[in-house]
């Protein structure tokens, strides 16, 4: 069965191996070939209502004669905390690191002996902490259009501010590597239809317990012969037979989302006990990657299915 993760997919460059060497110090260049330079500084966070977000500056050099068209690629100083490029775009993820995506964003075109100078924004979904932290491990390089390496790479330290502001005596930033998802439902009565079909909605709450790095949450079925889900209530995206998407879009630690799934047999089916049902609850970050969970025994939740007749 194709699972949501496949189906959320758009954008994998099969057998793209990170060219990042990770355990660079800060702001200093860990590779250099021929072609144009990249410098940039420390990424600074700051604290908000959902984790902390902040801007990363880089500036590419072309010394040579001709324009050149270039790639950035970036390794993320937290999982899934790479948002935005400006200018420049579309971007491909193309490998994991440490937990942490590769990105590979097209740059542009820059002209001989001139200077062009990209905002890379991040946000991590994290709680924020009373003290100031620190991760390190970003990098970014250039590529020449074409070329097989970058001319240029350069590392920098991710600073997490406190929420007055304080830098100074950082702890390190930890970011949990398995998800803490749990999920509760409920027995569900499906009603008949003006037009014969069967309709019923269960109330759902899922709690995503941790800062594990994820992009989607969402929830695979097992249902009754002929029970399919018919979406959700809010919709926040696509819905299958099979599985949902859960709404809310990304997560904070602790955060739940409370909604209502609503499931539908057809017409033709006789009233009754259906049968028994499951959701199954996981969370999808890199392309065709799930992300494994700390106890996934409350990951599933069980119900029965009844249909009555309307009235």
């Amino acid at each position: 069965m194709t699972t949501p993760t496949a189906r959320i997919a758009t954008a994998l460059l099969g057998g793209t191996a990170a060219l990042l060497a990770l355990a660079a110090p800060a702001g200093a260049a860990t590779s250099r070939t021929a072609g144009p330079d990249i410098s940039t500084q420390r990424l600074v966070l700051t604290p908000t209502d959902e984790g902390y977000v902040g801007t990363l500056t880089a500036t590419v050099t072309n010394p040579g004669r001709t324009a050149t068209t270039v790639d950035l690629i970036l390794a993320e100083p937290a999982g899934a905390s790479f948002t935005t490029i400006e200018p420049g775009g579309p971007c491909l993820y193309t490998d994991l690191v440490d937990n942490r995506q590769v990105s590979e964003c097209y740059g542009g075109r820059i002209e001989p002996h001139s200077t062009m100078t990209f905002q890379l924004g991040f946000h991590v979904w994290t709680t924020v902490r009373d003290y100031p932290m620190v991760a390190r491990g970003g990098e970014i390089a250039v590529r020449p259009s074409g070329a097989t390496r970058p001319s240029d790479t350069a590392a920098f330290t991710t600073l997490f501010a406190s929420p007055t502001g304080e830098l100074r005596h950082p702890r390190a930033y930890q970011q949990a590597t398995a998800t803490d998802l749990t999920i509760h439902g409920a027995d569900v009565v499906l009603t008949r239809q003006p037009d014969g079909s069967l309709l019923g909605r269960m109330p759902v709450t899922v709690r995503y317990g941790n800062d594990a790095p994820s992009k989607h949450v969402y929830a695979t079925a097992d249902l009754p012969a002929g029970v399919t889900v018919w979406g959700t209530d809010p919709q926040d995206d696509v819905s299958f037979p099979d599985s949902f998407t859960v709404p809310g879009g990304r997560f904070m630690p602790g955060e739940v989302s409370s909604f209502d799934v609503i499931l539908r047999a057809p017409a033709g089916t006789s009233a009754g006990d259906l049968g028994s049902g499951s959701f199954t609850v996981a969370a999808s970050y890199h392309p065709l990657t799930e992300v494994p969970d700390v106890d996934p025994a409350d990951n599933t939740t069980s119900f029965t299915v009844r249909a009555v007749e309307a009235g």
